[in-house]
């Protein structure tokens, strides 16, 4: 994703319920071959490399797209189902000010990623970003996409990434950075619900043992992310993470991401054509496709180095902290620009296709 420095390419785990043991004869030889089953089909996954804690017993995943499970393993409630955003949207690494927002309501976007939280943001400082200005440019209409930039590949192609590759023990690091990006997006008033998108630079191709490290931390920090109430997104090089996402989807991994953000510059949006993804993969609703990067654009007088985006994915819910609670209700101009269940993503953004990624 898009940067003014080097580029970028935006508690416990809870394990499955345990079954009753106390049960008829008939339950404990269904409980058999549920085993039988379940060992049979865990030779089709990919072996990651062992952490240091072992991960939890899985749980069946959500398909891609479908609500996030609240901490008891249920779905949230409809009155915190996601909300979506169909359109076009840039991000930018450093959160602009109030005033170059309220210009750009006169550009073609109506979505911003924002660099919430991370020990690997490009621009960590984000002057801007606090829950005033969430609500500020929530309120001029513009639709918002958390971007978590935490550990990265040990293999990251990015020298300014390196210093945040992921360590001994991804299961763990995995788990506890995805209680870092809630923390963060509570302090900012974004509700349960809303997507948080982890950012993955791009990394070398082929390095088996480097694929196999990351994609333990994206599944602990998914796995942990849902467990909190929000929803799980992955922004990646169509080529490197997002290739490798998609085998595990193929192969029924668990715990991957809910939404998906794929990088793929060349120069137009290609949302739903990009040949690394199965053509339902990811449907409906939860695609993103970064297809330009480090481009200026100014509107209003005021100029700006962005990545563009063509979306159809969901995009944050504000809260509003009640009087002398701790608890929050979605405040209610969030679901105005949900898009129907069954519309279709606008042409502009769904034309041709895109070039090659590069991030904060």
């Amino acid at each position: 994703m898009s940067t003014s420095t080097p580029p970028r390419p935006r508690s416990a785990t809870t394990s499955a319920p345990a079954r009753s043991r106390s049960a008829l004869p008939l339950a404990g030889v269904r409980a058999v071959a549920f085993a039988l089953m379940a060992a049979v089909a865990g030779t089709a996954l990919l072996d990651a490399p062992a952490p240091t804690a072992a991960p939890p017993p899985t749980t069946a995943a959500p398909a891609p797209g479908a609500p996030a499970p609240t901490a008891s393993g249920s779905t949230v409630s409809a009155a915190s189902t996601p909300v979506h955003f169909t359109g076009k949207a840039f991000d930018t690494c450093e959160a602009p000010s109030v005033e170059t927002m309220r210009a750009w309501r006169g550009s073609p976007y109506g979505a911003v990623g924002i660099y919430f939280g991370g020990r690997g943001r490009g621009c960590p400082g984000q002057r801007e970003l606090n829950p005033g200005w969430v609500s500020s440019v929530q309120a001029m209409g513009w639709r918002l996409l958390p971007v978590f930039v935490g550990s990265q590949a040990p293999c990251v192609e990015a020298p300014a990434k390196k210093p945040f590759a992921i360590g001994s023990d991804p299961w763990g690091q995995g788990t506890r950075e995805a209680g870092d990006a809630v923390r963060a997006a509570r302090a900012l008033g974004l509700g349960t619900s809303s997507p948080l998108y982890l950012d993955i630079e791009a990394y070398r191709r082929g390095d088996a043992q480097c694929a196999a490290t990351t994609l333990s931390f994206v599944r602990a920090w998914n796995r942990e992310v849902r467990r909190l109430g929000y929803l799980p997104g992955f922004y990646s090089s169509a080529d490197t993470g997002v290739r490798d996402i998609e085998a595990q989807r193929r192969a029924g991994t668990a715990d991957l991401p809910a939404v998906m953000w794929f990088a793929r510059w060349l120069g137009k949006p290609a949302l739903a054509t990009e040949p690394t993804l199965a053509p339902a993969a990811w449907t409906p609703h939860a695609r993103i496709h970064q297809y330009a990067g480090n481009v200026t654009e100014s509107y209003g007088g005021h100029r700006l180095v962005i990545d563009r985006n063509a979306v159809d994915a969901p995009v944050a819910r504000l809260t509003t902290a009640r009087a002398g609670s701790s608890s929050a209700e979605p405040a209610s101009a969030t679901s105005a620009f949900a898009a129907p269940p069954s519309a279709a993503p606008t042409p502009s953004v769904h034309s041709a296709v895109s070039r090659a990624p590069a991030r904060p």
